[in-house]
């Protein structure tokens, strides 16, 4: 079964267009990923200040090897979050704390068709 990971980014509210706006402007990067199965960015409604990037993968291996890639240099200094640039060209970034949630898929259901 697939495996899910849930990155749960801490985003003050100064921060948020920020952050979505980098998503966005990263959309379909992880598409072409051997593996990948689902993405899902997840904005608070509830008056938390906690972003779920939501992500299903094949395997843990195909996680991981999505985590040691080129693209992975987006997530280190610059690429989630930020809003000025710092010396060295990089932006700063928009979360001030994330942890990363992992859980392996045992259940699913989709709509029924016709």
């Amino acid at each position: 079964m697939s495996v899910v990971k849930i990155n749960v980014l801490t985003v003050p509210p100064e921060q948020r267009e920020v952050l979505e706006q980098r998503f966005a402007a990263r959309a379909g990067a992880v598409e072409g990923s051997d593996g990948f199965e689902w993405f899902e960015l997840l904005r608070p409604v509830d008056g938390t200040d906690r972003y779920l990037v939501y992500t299903r993968w094949r395997s843990e291996e195909d996680f991981r090897t999505w985590m040691s890639g080129p693209m992975q240099s987006a997530h280190r200094g610059g690429g989630q979050g930020g809003g000025e640039e710092q010396g060295g060209g990089q932006a700063r970034p928009a979360a001030t704390d994330s942890s990363l949630w992992s859980f392996e898929v045992v259940q699913q259901a989709s709509p029924k068709l016709g």
